[in-house]
């Protein structure tokens, strides 16, 4: 039997290679169709995820060069944004608090005082997860880590497989892992999409204390409150009194040596704007000290072994798929047709802001949440000048589109999390559906009153 999957590849590769071949029309240069067609084809293939996201990335290095669509400095230059190295940091550090059992200490000392009831319990998730999002730079890596932990604390309290509680607890881990993550810089994939386009594309880097500020008040803190207001209304119940909690040997001495790498990287983060040292440069170190022998926390032939580098590839893919847009005039043919379908305008933020949030978000349904800036982004410069924002402000509201999640493809460490946790669609959308509607009517709003407070549009 034909997948549908299958099909709609097909489909796809005949319309990327139709436009491909396509004349022209008039006042469009060859350049910009060939562009086209392979920014159809690549975000085509990560949408419907026929392929692995990487492959798609070396799909896209290949395609560019052998068609010569555009020259190799603006197609590879990814490799040249530090926002790609801190991705590389990001996955040795992810894979060091893995291996060294740092989160699992951590997420069980946090639980050990909040296990009292089921409302409490709720609240302690949404802690431990919003906590590791500045500590563990990957969704997916947090949420393998942390849904086996907090399967077995439900089923522990009498929240056995399938019961609300249950659900209540894995949503509460999956959803703040992705929504409240996306107010912290390093914490997920499209963020630091978004940083290296900034940078590539307009040579403007996005600094973790500005991003943090901007993001972090109504996306991260109270996005984390409406996140375990819904779960303990949506999926109430009742927790039972638990068994004696394992008792933790003392920290070893990797675990207190990884520990004082991220509270130095952390530090460095936040305080980026004093010293103006990247933070991909400061992912890059911390994930080489972990690596380093006797200094490091594992292995250094973990890094051959077991570190996954395909999201590094996919992200160099993303940013250089930006460039290509920029450097063969397709961003300023698709920036033309949205401000001539949205008519943004200086001086009317509050509209502007709205359109253009709602523009990121459906964005994110149609090409996925994690290629939603390669497209975006290079469409800001467009949409900052039309609205008479700083650039910077275009920029931050590509990240509200993304951050908020209205179907669980759009996100596939979402995906992972609700298979690792059994849990159905329809569970899963009694939650992301009354959490996108509440982000649209109250979050969104005081996201503009907090942008207008902090005088982010100019």
């Amino acid at each position: 039997m034909i997948r549908p999957t299958s099909v709609l590849t097909a489909i796809l590769v005949a319309v990327a290679v139709t436009v491909f071949f396509m004349p022209a029309p008039a006042g469009v240069s060859g350049d910009t169709m060939h562009a086209a067609a392979l920014v159809l084809l690549v975000i085509g293939l990560w949408a419907l995820g026929a392929v692995p996201e990487y492959l798609v990335g070396l799909i896209f290095f290949a395609l560019a060069m052998l068609l010569s669509v555009a020259p190799a400095p603006v197609v590879f230059s990814g490799f040249a944004s530090g926002t790609l190295w801190l991705v590389l940091g990001g996955l040795v550090i992810a894979e060091g608090v893995n291996r060294t059992g740092l989160g699992e200490r951590f997420a069980h000392f946090l639980l050990g005082r909040f296990t009292l009831s089921y409302r409490a319990l709720i609240t302690a998730v949404v802690i431990v997860s919003s906590l590791l999002c500045f500590v563990m730079p990957a969704t997916i890596s947090r949420v393998l880590l942390l849904v086996p932990i907090m399967s077995a604390v439900a089923e522990r309290l009498g929240l056995a497989r399938g019961r609300n509680g249950y659900n209540g607890v894995n949503l509460a881990v999956i959803m703040t892992s992705y929504q409240v993550g996306t107010s912290i810089l390093p914490s997920n994939a499209p963020n630091l999409v978004l940083a290296g386009a900034a940078e590539t594309l307009y040579k403007t880097p996005l600094i973790y204390a500005e991003y943090l500020m901007v993001q972090f008040p109504v996306m991260g803190i109270l996005k984390a409150v409406i996140i375990t207001v819904l779960v303990c209304r949506l999926f109430p119940d009742e927790t039972r009194p638990a068994s004696a909690t394992a008792e933790y040997k003392p920290m070893s001495g990797e675990e207190r040596r990884l520990t004082m790498i991220l509270i130095a990287a952390l530090a460095l983060w936040a305080t980026d704007f004093i010293h103006d040292i990247h933070p991909g440069w400061v992912g890059l170190a911390a994930g080489v000290l972990a690596l380093m022998p006797r200094v490091g926390v594992m292995p250094v032939t973990v890094f051959t072994e077991t570190v996954k580098f395909g999201p590094f590839f996919y992200i160099a893919a993303v940013l250089g798929l930006g460039g290509v847009m920029t450097e063969t005039g397709l961003s300023n043919a698709l920036g033309e047709v949205a401000q001539s379908a949205l008519q943004l305008k200086p001086g009317h933020d509050a509209l502007n802001f709205g359109l253009l949030t709602l523009l990121a978000t459906f964005a994110g349904v149609l090409v996925t949440n994690v290629a939603q800036p390669a497209l975006m982004a290079p469409l800001a410069g467009h949409f900052a000048e039309a609205a008479g924002w700083p650039l910077k402000a275009a920029l931050m509201t590509m990240a509200l589109g993304f951050t908020t999640l209205i179907l669980p493809f759009q996100v596939p460490p979402v995906m992972v999390g609700v298979q690792v946790a059994g849990l159905r669609l329809r569970t899963v959308l009694r939650l992301s559906v009354p959490l996108m509607l509440v982000s649209f009517a109250v979050l969104l709003p005081l996201d503009y009153l907090w942008w207008r407070a902090i005088g982010y549009f100019g």
